[in-house]
């Protein structure tokens, strides 16, 4: 009873991914992060905690409505002749502003969820699973910023015969990677850079940590399926050294396999919901430089 009534904090969860393991997936999304990539395409991944977010593209305005304003005791919204305006550094998360709002507008990211309830969600699509060999991920921000929470989910998985995944940045003690390892069908592990310098600088943290937890998780278990993922972000890692310095630091096992991911602006818009700035505004990758990269990694 104890990981059924466990909880943690969830953002999203989605159903009928193809590309996040075997098979047919359900993702849930948690909150939490240790890096801060500048491309990151789930800024309302990153804090650790329920936060509030404005999309003005839904509001029905201040003239027609002004409901959140009312309900605001903060200052946190305002009313400037006409417009909304959203001073997040007031923002004391009470979310009574999301809860007037009828549009949704004004929305939170996160929820509080037990094992139980994702797990509910997740078994929903079951008879997909067992035809076509997919299951459960988990993916962020970080999961195993939550680890009790992470390894009381996939213990309850494992009791419930759901296939386990989770997308990892690597970053944290070793002892959470390999306490969640003992119950995955696959682990996904991102190696974004072997510059820690530039590692730091595009994602707020070198990348020792990230290097050390690889290189343990392969020793210690040799028989776990892992993927490793690059992101190729433009400016940061997107030239034939960096791709070809992570290829060869790969193990050569029949375990383990590597693919790149091609850099999108999907979730820009998110950061200025969030009041943030986006620092990869413009920036792009050139006509065929992805199809190049995959070349090396054949």
């Amino acid at each position: 009873m104890l990981d059924k009534n466990q909880k943690g904090i969830v953002f999203n969860i989605q159903k009928f991914s193809v590309h996040d393991g075997k098979g047919i997936r359900t993702l849930v999304f948690l909150k939490g992060c240790p890096l801060k990539c500048k491309w990151c395409s789930n800024p309302e991944s990153q804090k650790l905690a329920i936060e509030k977010a404005y999309n003005p593209m839904r509001c029905l305005s201040a003239e027609i409505c002004g409901r959140c304003v009312q309900s605001c005791s903060f200052g946190t919204i305002q009313n400037i002749d006409g417009l909304l305006f959203n001073d997040f550094s007031k923002c004391q998360s009470c979310f009574k502003c999301a809860n007037a709002c009828p549009s949704g507008a004004q929305t939170v990211y996160g929820e509080e969820m037990t094992v139980d309830q994702v797990l509910r969600r997740v078994e929903e699509d079951g008879v997909f699973y067992s035809r076509s060999g997919g299951g459960l991920t988990l993916s962020g921000g970080e999961v195993l910023m939550q680890p009790e929470f992470v390894n009381a989910l996939l213990r309850e998985a494992k009791v419930r015969h759901i296939n386990a995944v989770i997308e990892t940045c690597g970053h944290y003690p070793y002892k959470r990677l390999a306490e969640a390892c003992q119950y995955l069908q696959t682990l996904i592990y991102d190696i974004k850079s072997l510059s820690s310098e530039k590692h730091k600088e595009f994602t707020g943290v070198g990348n020792k940590l990230i290097l050390e937890n690889f290189k343990k998780v392969c020793e210690d278990f040799p028989n776990l399926k892992i993927l490793v993922r690059t992101p190729v972000v433009p400016g940061f890692n997107n030239t034939q050294e960096d791709i070809i310095a992570i290829r060869n630091f790969l193990p050569k096992t029949p375990n383990i396999s590597y693919e790149l991911l091609e850099y999108h602006r999907m979730g820009e818009p998110k950061y200025s919901y969030l009041g943030r700035n986006y620092e990869m505004h413009g920036k792009a990758l050139a006509p065929q430089e992805m199809e190049t990269l995959k070349q090396l990694i054949i």
